[in-house]
């Protein structure tokens, strides 16, 4: 019976015919799926492309790999997406997360805004970025989604973009999501706010930004959900 392919992640370039994983990555490949010489693994390096290896040796702290061919797999979206989202706390942060990864968002913007809670506690962006290096083994993304520094929502919304660039922004009292008009092809940036909502000047800030501003219903969504609705209304 053939071995089950499972992917793994290098922190560092596959270049050579040999590859070796450390620290978690080798803890999880060690003591969790317990592999031995000769199994199969898929490896990426975030490059965006993935790698047929075989286990050549298990060390104490360290699992050597043979590269065994190279595939080109694209499983990116045909377009740039970008979320600027006020991050909600404690777990609910890592669904966001795996669920921005899955759903193919490029670039995750953690923003300040007038009515986020800026005195709780957050994950560190290294913990955010192991979230996506977990997200992307189980969905089979090869190109690691960027997750930026903690960023104001006046700097996000002003940042200078590309003509064909769509911006929508959530709040009540916009077009309905439904009826949005998304250009093809174009990059396109989406935000999402805190529990509190926008206020009203942020909103005005974002209008005389060029950004529309998008209903999501009548109901009151949490900010993880608010996002992901959103997210499948742009991408279908």
């Amino acid at each position: 019976m053939p071995t089950l392919l499972r992917r793994c992640y290098s922190s560092r370039p596959v270049v050579d015919r040999a590859v070796t994983i450390e620290g978690q990555e080798a803890h999880h490949l060690l003591h969790v799926l317990r592999v031995q010489t000769g199994d199969s693994l898929t490896v990426f390096d975030g490059s965006g492309q993935e790698f047929q290896c075989e286990v050549a040796e298990c060390r104490r702290a360290e699992v050597v790999l043979e590269v065994l061919s190279l595939d080109e797999v694209n499983r990116e979206l045909p377009f740039l997406l970008e979320l600027g989202v006020a991050m909600p706390k404690g777990d609910r942060s890592r669904w966001l997360v795996e669920k921005c990864v899955e759903l193919g968002v490029s670039r995750l913007v953690p923003l300040s805004t007038k009515f986020w809670d800026v005195k709780a506690k957050r994950d560190s962006h290294k913990k955010l970025h192991r979230y996506v290096i977990e997200a992307s083994k189980q969905c089979g993304r090869n190109q690691l989604m960027e997750i930026e520094n903690l960023t104001s929502f006046e700097v996000w919304i002003q940042s200078s973009q590309e003509e064909k660039t769509t911006q929508l922004i959530a709040h009540p009292g916009g077009e309905l999501i439904e009826n949005a008009i998304v250009v093809q092809g174009g990059p396109i940036r989406l935000t999402i706010g805190p529990e509190g909502g926008f206020s009203e000047a942020e909103i005005e800030i974002a209008q005389r930004s060029g950004w529309r501003v998008v209903d999501l219903g009548p109901r009151i969504l949490r900010v993880e959900t608010a996002a992901l609705k959103l997210i499948s209304a742009i991408t279908g």
